[in-house]
């Protein structure tokens, strides 16, 4: 037994040692790369964006009402929400199919509004003669599956200062993202990096996820190796000679402090890094199912609203309107530059406890609450908008649903494994945490004394690794303390790294 124990030791250091080596650049990376997406995110169009981009509606040039468009399109099923805006000069209705198609149509004929061209592409973006437009059909920063229904895209480069480029839908015409040099420079170091989102990888959705589970698996292996030993090593009562309480000295010595100092908060860092790629499946998504979302919106009831009755909201929708169908009854919100709002009454809570019942099929609803502020299951990290309505029900997922009051749109779907993930990622790997939340300032601080820990560590250990692989490494050769034999590898005890993941 002793000598399986001994064995066991020996293999964990040598494990511990060659894989931080290995491994050593890719925390660094991590580490530099996860403090720049603290303040430059992925490039995306956010809704304020969207809406400043659309041109005010022309209510007078809509003469086919949303029923009768929907109508000549032959669609066998109503969609759950229609939008009315304009494209470019022309009013159109848009829409998701059952089957995820992009559709857009005419408000004037009701009949297709098909693809747009390079020309087009520079007209919609309000683009000046110094532009220049590219087609592109998957790049970075349109590399994910989200864009697949809208692709391919025309790039439009409006060569300003900012070196704004803007991706225009080829098949709908809309404008899905914009991104600026600013963005896009340190996105490669921050990102990119953090994510390993090198396009020709991450278009394979699979395998992507399969490299980024293996690399960090491998990594947060090493970093509780690292953990376990640097505990291991250390003596606070029975010490080793001289009454040091490391074995290590030089360069190893500090890497063996900087691991106890914040050991538990970088292995919580990396280990929760690896749960946000989902190994196994554990965690259900936030986002609702389509067959949720589906039986949440309820019967194909036509919207009825006719053409007439439509310019009457004109008032209440400058830039034109979003209708979403919540059990079987539409709901219409005027669209401006600040948002979308109900037009009328917003949905009763009554109505959308019910069509939620149908979505949930029948599951026992046993508690409606509404939310005015922030909690620890509705952060403003996570989501931000407010007030919204929790449902929670008795399935045996124990699912909360969160709700536009406003809409009433299912914002998200949280079960038992999602509040779970919120705790071992969002909070962990995020710092998410109760005492942080409402506090910016204080949450960044915290993430820089984690990081500059974790950089700290992984500084030693690099030149430790250096010092054993590089080619002076038999000159620097390294020593226990005094009093110390040499008989387990000392160098690297201590090693562990830090990284979010």
């Amino acid at each position: 037994m002793v000598s399986l124990f001994k064995q066991g030791k020996r293999w964990l250091v040598l494990g511990h040692r060659w894989l931080g080596i290995g491994t050593g650049l890719l925390f660094a990376l991590w580490i530099g790369s996860g403090l720049v997406m603290l303040y430059v995110p992925f490039p995306s169009l956010t809704e304020t964006e969207r809406l400043a981009r659309l041109r005010p509606m022309a209510w007078e040039a809509v003469a086919v009402s949303p029923d009768e468009a929907l109508a000549q399109l032959g669609e066998t099923r109503m969609p759950r929400s229609l939008d009315l805006e304009m494209r470019g000069d022309e009013p159109v209705y848009r829409m998701s199919s059952c089957d995820g198609r992009r559709i857009t149509l005419s408000a004037r004929t009701g009949a297709p509004a098909g693809p747009v061209d390079a020309e087009a592409a520079r007209r919609l973006t309000g683009a000046g003669p110094g532009a220049s437009v590219e087609e592109v059909a998957r790049d970075q920063w349109t590399v994910t599956a989200r864009y697949d229904p809208l692709r391919s895209f025309h790039k439009v480069a409006l060569n300003d200062a900012a070196g704004t480029e803007l991706y225009v839908s080829q098949r709908t015409g809309e404008i899905v993202l914009d991104t600026t040099r600013f963005e896009r420079g340190w996105n490669w170091v921050g990102a990119v990096t953090h994510w390993v989102y090198l396009t020709p990888l991450r278009a394979r959705a699979d395998l992507w996820r399969d490299v980024v589970l293996w690399i960090s698996g491998i990594a947060a292996f090493t970093a509780l190796t690292g953990l376990v030993l640097g505990i291991w090593r250390l003596r606070l009562r029975r010490r080793y000679a001289r009454g040091r309480v490391t074995p290590y000295r030089g360069m190893a010595r500090w890497h063996h402090f900087a691991g106890l100092i914040g050991g538990i908060g970088l292995t919580t860092f990396i280990l929760s890094g690896w749960l946000s790629m989902n190994p196994n499946r554990w965690f259900t998504s936030l986002a609702p199912t389509a067959d949720l979302r589906e039986a949440y919106a309820g019967a194909d009831n036509p919207v009825g609203l006719t053409t007439g009755s439509l310019r009457a909201l004109a008032a209440d929708a400058p830039l034109g309107l979003h209708l979403a169908r919540i059990g079987g009854h539409w709901v219409a919100m005027g669209i401006d530059r600040t948002g979308k709002r109900a037009i009328g009454d917003a949905p009763s809570t009554a109505r959308i406890a019910a069509a939620a019942g149908l979505a949930m099929a029948g599951a026992r609803l046993e508690g409606v609450e509404r939310l005015d502020t922030h909690d620890l299951y509705w952060s403003p990290l996570t989501s931000g908008t407010l007030p919204i309505l929790r449902l929670r029900f008795a399935d045996p997922a124990a699912t909360w649903l969160h709700v536009d009051p406003r809409s009433g749109e299912i914002l998200n779907r949280l079960d038992r494994s999602g509040r779970v993930n919120r705790w071992l990622f969002t909070a962990l790997h995020r710092l998410d945490l109760p005492v942080l939340v409402g506090h910016p300032p204080a949450r960044d601080a915290a993430q820089w004394l984690l990081n500059l820990l974790a950089g700290a560590l992984v500084i030693t250990g690099l030149v430790i690794g250096w010092r054993r692989i590089g080619p002076k490494a038999s000159a620097h050769s390294p020593l226990p303390a005094r009093g110390e034999r040499a008989a387990s590898p000392p160098r690297w005890g201590a090693r562990r790294g830090g990284s979010r993941g």
